[in-house]
């Protein structure tokens, strides 16, 4: 924030300050006031004048009303100033100038007016600018939802119109064409899964089926089932997850479908010949699953956006026998994992790219 909305320190009652000048006006306006009395009796005694003396104090009363309102309005010309200043800000404000800020430097009641009226612009103007991102999010995702399911629904029309109209040379081909019209088939599936999902699970009322389970057991089942996938793409798999128990309340379903995601990323964008390593490490409250792979630098931009729903960084589309996503992966895995009270962050250094989930555990291992 800047120092023109800096809160003020202390506050002083701005009654106080009113009440104060008001004192001070009738003090120097009686002073005066008794200073023109002796003076007109002066005169009016050396003049030998009966008719001023007599007529001089029907002016008593007008002369110090007009002494004291003077005086008032000179005391109170800053507090007026100020007041001007705030209602000129107001209309700056409300034409749609949000850059504009209140300078009233005051420590009263107009000096938190000013601040929050400063604080209230500062968060509209936020505000306004999460709205044109959210709006611009948006737009990309619908461009991007366009793009994903156009491309297997395309090749989907493709080879039917192809079956269709019999287009095939003989039964090889045939059955060619209706394998790869199954795989786009599922592909579109899971595009449209992972879609339903992130909406479920970005929703208030998302509800865990949680139980007790073996977190150590259910890593070592889903990399059992992905290490075949990694060699198959020229990977190698390195783990280091121990053997001992890991208790956790945690819905192995919806787990297991946030550590694959964060396992296909690695081997979408991994360097390819290459390693994945998985490793898991725990203290007396948490458990640590992390994810690495050597993969292209991003940047601080990138790697910003990468948790980012249906983000996808420009080289995704490179990545030769791995099927294009929504980029919803690692959007959906954060929700997962945060649901459950922990955190999913992303460690991104010399292109070592480490993905680290933390999960509260419920009962504490024995640490050596």
């Amino acid at each position: 924030m800047n120092d023109s909305v800096q809160k003020p320190k202390r506050q002083k009652k701005i009654q106080v300050n009113i009440l104060s000048r008001i004192a001070l006006s009738i003090i120097i306006s009686v002073f005066i006031n008794n200073f023109l009395i002796l003076l007109f009796e002066k005169i009016g005694t050396s003049m030998e004048s009966p008719w001023l003396l007599s007529f001089f104090p029907y002016l008593i009363t007008p002369i110090f009303m007009v002494i004291f309102i003077l005086t008032f309005l000179i005391l109170t010309r800053r507090i007026v100033k100020d007041l001007i200043t705030l209602e000129r800000g107001l209309q700056f404000i409300t034409e749609g100038n949000l850059n504009y800020r209140v300078a009233v430097n005051r420590h009263d009641e107009l000096g938190r007016v000013a601040y929050n009226i400063n604080r209230m612009t500062e968060r509209l103007e936020q505000q306004i600018v999460k709205e044109r991102e959210l709006e611009k999010s948006r737009m990309e995702m619908i461009t991007g939802i366009s793009h994903d399911l156009r491309t297997p629904l395309t090749s989907i029309i493709g080879y039917i119109e192809l079956l269709k109209s019999e287009s095939y040379k003989d039964k090889d081909e045939y059955s060619r064409f209706v394998q790869n019209t199954y795989n786009k088939a599922i592909h579109l599936k899971k595009l449209l899964d992972d879609l339903f999902d992130y909406t479920r699970l970005s929703s208030i009322e998302t509800k865990l089926d949680l139980k007790r389970i073996d977190v150590h057991q259910l890593l070592y089942q889903l990399l059992f089932e992905f290490e075949p996938i990694a060699q198959e793409n020229n990977l190698q798999i390195e783990t280091d997850i121990g053997n001992t128990p890991l208790l956790a309340r945690i819905d192995s379903e919806k787990m297991a479908r946030a550590i694959e995601n964060l396992l296909m990323n690695a081997l979408k964008y991994s360097i390819k010949p290459g390693t994945i390593r998985i490793f898991m490490k725990t203290d007396k409250n948490h458990m640590t699953i992390v994810v690495e792979n050597k993969g292209q630098p991003l940047t601080q931009e990138q790697q910003n956006k990468l948790f980012d729903r249906f983000y996808k960084v420009d080289h995704s589309r490179s990545n030769d026998g791995i099927q294009a996503s929504a980029g919803l992966g690692l959007s959906i895995a954060r929700n997962i994992i945060e649901l459950h009270g922990g955190t999913l962050t992303l460690d991104h250094k010399n292109s070592i790219f480490r993905f680290k989930l933390t999960l509260p555990l419920e009962d504490k291992p024995d640490i050596v």
